[in-house]
């Protein structure tokens, strides 16, 4: 289902860096008294309420002394209020009214979202504060006077997001149908997997980096499977993310790769793995999707018989975080082996759904501890009593022990690979998860 996106905005120096941090519960974004400080967009997720949303950091809409709004900043303004289910308006209610927020509000009144009018920075209770009713002009609904810094009024403002959330937000695809995202650098040839595999035109190919702006579903059948596929703008490195366009390019490819069951991650076969490639793969990984390795314009490479097993080789060993990722080399041009991703995007969507048997894993655990006893430290060893799946989509499992903090990283990577070693985890992540027998 899709997470419904909330945006801060406003102009520099109102706080918005600081209500982030409260808010996602983590210190993300640069807290600094040095207006536009916070240069890159940056997003966490937060819940509130059993309410799942992704907020976005903006930065502040930055202002030059000859022009009031220059046109990109107008034009990043833009961009943010268009892919914001809800905004959140900051000013400095400390302060008062400045020019700039007035120039920020009358973008925001045609967008006909909701908006939330915040005045940040109000320390005191009671009364309300000295230049709260000078942003009634807006014309938006009441502040809310909150403190970001002493966490004061953020509940209030919690509900308020909450409760503005559209209602078809509550709707998703159903749960047979396999929603698939393609990302990848720019140019790397995510769209014209898409056209092929759909046999027709039905997204935008262009050979410019960077065609593709926003995410774009497509639901097709195949026999009797469903699938949806999310084409992404492509990633960037961020010295090269020159238009604020595509900064949230980004932004809409990771929320892509979070409302997807598969990723396909796209490389160019005549460039290789680079490092923007290892970080886009990370984003699958830390989400816990399943992910499928796509080595395209695998047609422009001169290959003998070893080619193919050295590409495979190199690229493992520059993603070696993604193991348990199928590979695949295909040629979007001649259509060469693209037949092959879809039936292992049905594969790893299944094996995601994989549920083991406590008896049968208990087996392969005990099997596993006999032939190579966990790590001990200072005297203590530890003990596994017993284990048990405990989630699926990605497969996680409970391994309740004497102590969890005698785990050894080394030892939890030989367990899993055992486990894999015996079911059909390929494609998906899994986790294990140590516990305490008393818990």
């Amino acid at each position: 289902m899709e997470k419904p996106i909330v945006a801060i905005v406003g102009r520099p120096n109102v706080g918005k860096s600081t209500l982030f941090n409260k808010l996602t519960g983590k210190r993300i974004a640069i807290v600094e008294d040095t207006p536009g400080v916070t240069r890159d967009r940056i997003f966490g997720q937060v819940e509130w309420l059993d309410n799942h949303f992704t907020l976005i950091d903006t930065g502040g809409i930055e202002f030059k002394k000859d022009e009031l709004i220059p046109s990109q900043i107008r034009k990043q303004a833009e961009i943010a209020i268009d892919m914001a289910h809800v905004i959140v308006f900051v000013a400095d209610g400390k302060l008062g009214l400045n020019p700039h927020d007035r120039e920020i509000a009358s973008i925001l009144r045609k967008t006909k979202k909701p908006i939330i009018l915040v005045l940040n920075k109000v320390d005191g209770c009671g009364a309300k504060s000295e230049h709260f009713y000078d942003f009634y002009e807006f014309g938006f609904d009441d502040p809310l006077e909150i403190s970001a810094s002493g966490a004061l009024g953020l509940g209030d403002l919690l509900d308020e997001i909450v409760k503005n959330f559209p209602k078809y937000l509550d709707t998703s695809y159903d749960e047979d149908i396999i929603k698939v995202s393609i990302v990848g650098k720019p140019n790397a040839g995510k769209s014209s997997i898409i056209n092929r595999i759909l046999g027709e035109e039905r997204v935008i190919v262009s050979p410019i980096a960077g065609t593709t702006r926003d995410a774009i579903d497509t639901y097709f059948e195949e026999g009797d499977d469903k699938f949806v596929l999310i084409d992404t703008a492509g990633i960037r490195k961020k010295s090269k993310i020159y238009e604020n366009v595509e900064r949230y390019s980004i932004l809409r490819a990771m929320t892509a790769i979070d409302r997807s069951d598969v990723v396909l991650i796209v490389i160019d076969a005549t460039v290789g793995v680079t490092e923007q490639d290892t970080k886009i793969a990370g984003l699958a990984m830390e989400a816990g999707k399943c992910a499928i390795i796509v080595i395209n314009k695998w047609d422009l490479i001169e290959k003998d018989n070893k080619t193919m097993a050295e590409y495979q080789r190199t690229t493992r060993e520059k993603l070696p975080f993604l193991p348990y990722a199928p590979m695949i080399f295909v040629s979007a041009l001649t259509k060469q082996r693209l037949k092959n991703v879809l039936d292992t995007v049905k594969i790893v969507n299944k094996n995601a759904s994989l549920k083991v048997g406590t008896g049968a894993l208990n087996d392969v655990i005990g099997e596993a501890v006999a032939m190579n006893q966990p790590p001990s430290d200072k005297g203590k060893r530890l003990k596994i009593y017993y284990a048990t799946q405990v989630a699926s989509k990605p497969p996680r499992f409970a391994l309740f022990v004497n102590n969890p903090d005698l785990r050894h990283f080394s030892y939890v990577r030989y367990l899993e690979n055992k486990i894999r070693d015996n079911f059909d985890f390929t494609g998906t992540p899994i986790k294990l998860e140590f516990r305490s027998k008393k818990d």
